[in-house]
């Protein structure tokens, strides 16, 4: 029976959001953090439980066929494989950070300057594009102390909230790159491989649309429907239901999270009673 295998970083946050991502799609696993290798129930995978900086390796190797890791470490190896998926998820940003009083105005104030980082290839290729001669200095942990012990005038590192840069004398200055959990593949991949890579795609573009999405369901004057319909908006039609009260009806429908309220708001306006609101745990469109 064919298989397809996924590397998935072993521990952390990317790890917990990519497994949880596969359990909604209906599919069951072991994940033991003392297990490095499982098979999954419910479809035909299997795990492997790797460090995230090694996952763009194995599947450049063909060690598995698919991998989750973040955007930095795909794009810091430059290796060619397919990405067949932003999963919108693990997001973080590489910034450049000075040390206070730096009188920094944009990227060329690095100009002949020293940068620590642990992304040498990320940044050189940014300073390259916008015409900024200065000197990498790869730094692998720590890179935040450099400046202090002036092994670099400057960093460039992912942040989050910032807290560990004002510990350490500096600020962030300006963010030059952002990243998100990707699903790579190898592009050379066997037939039988890529219809379960489908499968399993699909599964997972239904799961990440249900989670921005509400599915609401209300009662309505019918001479409203027409108007309430505009509002909605998004899917093909609402599905209505005639109510035992004459000249009403019961309207279901998804709707964009993003714009539920404001939706809301206007049912209410167009006389809408007994809106139920609902999470959604899968969906297509």
């Amino acid at each position: 029976m064919t298989t397809i295998s996924i590397a998935v970083q072993k521990s952390g946050r990317l790890s917990e959001k990519s497994l949880d991502l596969i359990r909604s799609c209906g599919i069951d696993f072991n994940a033991d953090s003392r297990v490095l290798k499982a098979v999954a129930t419910g479809f035909p995978l299997e795990f492997l439980f790797v460090r995230d900086d090694d996952i763009p390796q194995y599947v450049a190797d063909g060690v598995a066929d698919i991998g989750i890791v973040g955007r930095n470490e795909y794009d810091e190896t430059g290796l060619e494989l397919e990405v067949v998926r932003d999963l919108k998820f693990a997001s973080c940003r590489l910034s450049i950070a000075v040390p206070h009083g730096f009188d920094y105005k944009g990227l060329e104030s690095l100009e002949g300057k020293r940068i620590a980082t642990s992304y040498p290839r990320i940044l050189s290729r940014i300073l390259k594009e916008n015409g900024v001669n200065a000197e990498p200095v790869v730094v692998s942990g720590s890179v935040e102390i450099t400046v202090e012990v002036g092994i670099a005038e400057a960093i460039a590192d992912l942040v989050s909230t910032g807290t560990t840069l004002k510990m350490n004398g500096l600020e962030e200055a300006e963010c030059i790159y952002r990243s998100s959990a990707i699903m790579i593949a190898r592009p050379d991949m066997q037939e039988e491989k890529k219809v379960l890579l489908n499968r399993l795609l699909e599964r997972i573009d239904a799961v990440m649309l249900a989670r921005h999405q509400k599915y609401i369901l209300f009662n309505l004057p019918e001479e409203k429907l027409d108007q309430a319909a505009a509002v909605i908006g998004g899917m093909k039609s609402p599905t209505v239901t005639p109510l035992m009260d004459k000249g009403w009806v019961s309207v279901q429908s998804a709707v964009d999270e993003g714009r539920f309220w404001a939706v809301f708001e206007e049912l209410r306006r167009l006389g809408a009673e007994g809106i139920l609101v609902m999470n959604i745990e899968k969906m297509t469109e």
